[in-house]
């Protein structure tokens, strides 16, 4: 009974697992469906509110709708085929407007980042499962769609669409997912040459070390492609924008050529407004060299304009120059990607060799240089597909060429980041090492200077304290009366205090006595041979309290505190004896020479009384 129990316990749970599963996949389903519901339908209303406020509309709402659709099919790559042309002739509508290309790819990134995100009672998604679902969901609405567009103005090829269709859900929601997953580079690492993870057997902290190194340079290789991909497109937009103020009258005359009432106008500058990326990533293409086609036969490059171009009236096509040479002003649009080349070095050389770092952490030559030849070409890539998407046929016969050529725009653009990147970057991460060499000689310098003046405070204090030194003997040597002690080499290398006027004896008596060596327990040189004397000494002990000691030593202090110590206090007096002078107690001293009688000056004879006195 307790197996029975326990089995279906268990499946129960695993049951409820898989209802949790199932649900979370419907979800992410639903997700993706909506996420295409709200694009089509924000294009439906747009449509709906051009067909309402138009005064003169051919069709009913069913046409609006078909057009809706349309353009829907249209902003994910498809080729539309207008049948009803005044020649007879379908004609092809290839031009995808960017702008409307973004509302798509936002929703379809929302969708499937929010589908792995977890949800209470329910088991969070795999990078896989969410990917899979939520474009599965948006694709069944595209095919809808692409049934229901057959019958309208607006046709396109089923089999054409069925294969450019799944590219913008697919890549958008792989962005999603990639995202929602905490943006894991280690798969795209292991697939590129030279950034593979290191292998098992090395090191655990070896392997974290390169792998966090490899992961540093590949963000900034493509945070560095991105922002010259960036720069590149917003120069191309200055050039456009330029360009219409310039020609500001002939772009005028043709918006209000092409619609009369406000309702036409409104929808005219929405769609310039659809098409200004596209006309930025021209503009960019025209700043690199290789320009774009108006045609068969006509081409707009900064050097010339060659060959009748087939304009339509369209107020962003009245930006374009006239026939013929460039002039200055066009020749000047090389500064866009020259510009271009320069923020993808400095974005490479502010990680490289950052101004604040030690030598040792910037990257080496090649390395700064191979990071910048890659982000030129990421850039180049970049540019190369918007320059695809951004162009594309408006008819036939001459229409059918309109816009850059990718493969030129790519070439062009890779040739520009790379011969100006590569050079600026090692030029730069040289003027950074030479200042930063500069400094870190101005600070050893400094500290060789420190030192210098070190040695050179200390040498001054020991002359002074040597000449305190000799000052101090020089006294006692006046003190004394004589030099001849000081003559002497063995009473010359005694301390002063040992050569004070009270232990003259006592020196005396140590020159008889038998001289012992006082470095016995000192260690010999390195040379071998003894030291010349003892590295320290003791003061004696007898006669410690005697007056005459006290008074020494006081004068030794009040000359070291530099006259700030009071005078020693004078002794009391002492009372006179009562007899004759009784002579001085003699200290054990060497005799003194006595002094030469100087010769008596004559004197007078004086009275024979004094004599007697």
């Amino acid at each position: 009974m307790t197996q029975v129990s326990e089995r279906s316990t268990t499946l129960s749970s695993a049951s409820a697992a898989e209802r949790g599963r199932a649900a979370a996949l419907t979800a992410a389903f639903l997700r993706g469906a909506l996420a295409a519901g709200l694009g089509l339908g924000s294009l439906a209303v747009l449509v709906i509110a051009a067909w309402i406020s138009s005064p003169y509309s051919d069709s009913g709402a069913g046409g609006a709708l078909h057009i809706a659709a349309a353009l829907w099919l249209l902003a994910h790559g498809a080729e539309l085929v207008r049948p009803d042309t005044l020649s007879g002739v379908p004609a092809p509508i290839g031009v995808v407007p960017l702008l409307v290309v973004a509302l798509p790819v936002w929703l379809v990134y929302r969708s499937s980042r929010d589908a792995l995100e977890p949800d209470a009672g329910r088991p969070q998604l795999t990078a896989l499962g969410g990917l899979c679902t939520v474009a599965g969901g948006y694709l069944l609405v595209g095919a809808a769609v692409v049934v229901y567009a057959r019958g309208g103005p607006l046709t396109t090829d089923t089999l054409g669409t069925a294969l450019r269709l799944p590219v913008v859900p697919v890549l958008s929601a792989a962005a999603g997912v990639w995202v929602a997953s905490g943006r894991p580079l280690r798969p795209l690492l292991d697939r590129l040459p030279g950034l593979r993870s290191p292998d098992a057997g090395d090191a655990e902290g070896a392997g974290a070390a390169v792998a966090a190194g490899r992961r540093r340079r590949a963000v900034v290789v493509m945070r560095s492609a991105t922002a010259g991909a960036a720069v590149l497109l917003g120069g191309g937009l200055v050039l456009v924008v330029g360009s219409l103020i310039w020609h500001a009258d002939a772009a005028q005359e043709s918006f209000l050529q092409l619609a009369a009432a406000w309702s036409g106008r409104v929808a005219v500058l929405l769609l310039s407004l659809a098409l200004l990326p596209n006309a930025a990533v021209w503009g960019a293409s025209y700043a690199l060299g290789p320009g774009f086609a108006l045609g068969t036969s006509a081409t707009v490059t900064p050097l010339a304009v060659t060959g009748p171009a087939a304009l339509p009236p369209f107020p962003l096509l009245a930006a374009v120059p006239a026939e013929g040479p460039g002039m200055a002003v066009t020749w000047a649009a090389g500064a866009v990607p020259l510009l271009t080349g320069l923020t993808i070095a400095w974005f490479t050389v502010r990680v490289a060799a950052p101004p604040y770092a030690e030598r040792d952490e910037a990257w080496s030559a090649r390395e700064t240089a191979l990071a910048t030849a890659l982000a030129g070409a990421g850039c180049a890539v970049l540019t190369a597909a918007l320059a695809a998407l951004a162009g594309g046929p408006l008819g036939t016969a001459r229409l059918v060429e309109f816009g850059p050529v990718w493969w030129l725009t790519g070439v062009a653009a890779l040739a520009w980041t790379v011969g100006i990147g590569v050079p600026a970057a090692l030029l730069v991460r040289a003027w950074r090492l030479r200042e930063r060499r500069a400094t870190d000689e101005q600070g050893e310098a400094d500290e060789v200077g420190d030192v210098t003046e070190a040695g050179k405070t200390d040498e001054v204090s020991e002359t002074k304290e040597v000449d305190e030194v000799n000052e101090v003997n020089e006294v006692n040597e006046v003190n004394d009366g004589s030099g001849t002690d000081s003559a002497d080499p063995a009473t010359a290398k005694r301390p002063w205090w040992r050569r004070l006027p009270w232990r003259r004896g006592e020196a005396a008596a140590e020159k008889d006595a038998p001289v012992e060596s006082a470095n016995e327990d000192v260690p010999p040189t390195l040379d071998g041979t003894e030291p010349a004397e003892a590295p320290y000494d003791f003061l004696p002990v007898d006669d410690w309290h005697d007056r005459d000691t006290q008074e020494a030593r006081w004068a030794a202090i009040k000359q070291a505190s530099g006259g700030l110590m009071t005078d020693f206090p004078p002794a009391p007096p002492t009372p006179e004896p009562e007899s004759g002078p009784q002579p001085e107690p003699k200290l054990a001293t060497t005799p003194k020479p006595k002094p030469k009688p100087e010769p008596e000056a004559p004197t007078k004879p004086e009275p024979e009384a004094k004599a007697a006195d």
